[in-house]
C-alpha cells in the first residue's frame, strides 16, 4: 500500500490590511505534487475546508512554468474541495507524512491555528516527517515537542528570507518576518539563506524529520526529501550541501 501524505493549504485570502488577494502559492504545490503523486496517496486539507484560495499573483508569476500551468488546468479538484483540518486531526494516525504548502496566506492563519499545531505535534510525537516550503515553515514556530520545548529549538530550518520579502515589497504587509522568527525559535540555527535550498533535520526531543524549503524554487526538492524520508531510496541526492 502506498504511503499517505497529508497536504495542508491555507484558508486565508487577504494580504494583511492591504485588501489584496493572497492564499497558497501555485508552484509550491504543483512541483511537489509532480514528485509525489504517482508514489504516494495525497489527501488535501485546510483550516476551513472547501476551496482553499490560490494566490492569483502566483498564477501570473508562473505563466512560463509549464508544469504549474498544467497542474492549474488539470488538478483544480485538489484545492476546491479540501477536507477541514478539524475533521482530519482524529485520523492523523492514518497518514505517514505531513506537508505544508507556502504562500503568504499561512502567515496569517496557520501560524497560530490550534488544530494545525495539534496535528504537527501529533506527527512529531509519532516520529513522522513534517515538511513545509517557503512561508510554510511559519507553521513550525509555535509547535512544541512532547517535552514542551519548541519543536524546532536547535534545529536547522529554512524559509522565505527577509531579503526576499523586501525584494517583493511585502515586508510591511506581513504580521512578522519569517526569517527573524525562525532564527529566534531555533536559536539561530538558520543556514545562510540564498537561492534554492532544502534543509532536513530532526525535531527537538523526537525522531521526526523536519523538512523545510526556502522559496518556490525549492519546492521540487522538498517533494524529493519527503519521498526520501518515507524510504524511497532511489531518489537522487541534490547538489546543495544543505540538502538531506
Amino acid at each position: 500500500m502506498a504511503p499517505k501524505v497529508l497536504v495542508v493549504l491555507t484558508s486565508h485570502d487577504k494580504l494583511g490590511e492591504t485588501g489584496h488577494p493572497t492564499g497558497w502559492y501555485l508552484p509550491e504545490f504543483a512541483h511537489p505534487h509532480e514528485v509525489l503523486h504517482d508514489k504516494v496517496s495525497l489527501t488535501i486539507a485546510s483550516p476551513n475546508g472547501g476551496e482553499a484560495p490560490l494566490d492569483p499573483s502566483s498564477v501570473k508569476a508562473s505563466e512560463s512554468d509549464e508544469l504549474s500551468q498544467k497542474f492549474l488546468k488539470e488538478q483544480k479538484a485538489l484545492w476546491t474541495n479540501t477536507h477541514k483540518l478539524a475533521d482530519i486531526l482524529p485520523r492523523a494516525d492514518e497518514f505517514d507524512a505531513l506537508f505544508y504548502v507556502g504562500g503568504h496566506g499561512p502567515m496569517f492563519d496557520l501560524t497560530n491555528d490550534p488544530t494545525s499545531l495539534a496535528l504537527i505535534q501529533t506527527f512529531a510525537a509519532a516520529n513522522k516527517p513534517v515538511a513545509a516550503v517557503c512561508h510554510g515553515p511559519c507553521v513550525l514556530l509555535n509547535a512544541k515537542a512532547p517535552s514542551g520545548v519548541p519543536l524546532i529549538s536547535g534545529v536547522g530550518v529554512t524559509g522565505f528570507s527577509n531579503e526576499e520579502e523586501d525584494a517583493v515589497n511585502l515586508s510591511a504587509a506581513m504580521p512578522f518576518m519569517l526569517e527573524t522568527e525562525l532564527g529566534r525559535v531555533t536559536g539561530g540555527k538558520l543556514p545562510r539563506l540564498g537561492g534554492e535550498m532544502v534543509v532536513v533535520g530532526k525535531a527537538a526531543g523526537t525522531g521526526s524529520t523536519i523538512i523545510t524549503g526556502q522559496n518556490p524554487g525549492s519546492a521540487t526538492g522538498v517533494g524529493k526529501a519527503i519521498l526520501k524520508a518515507l524510504g524511497f531510496a532511489s531518489i537522487q541526492k541534490a547538489q546543495s550541501d544543505s540538502y538531506w
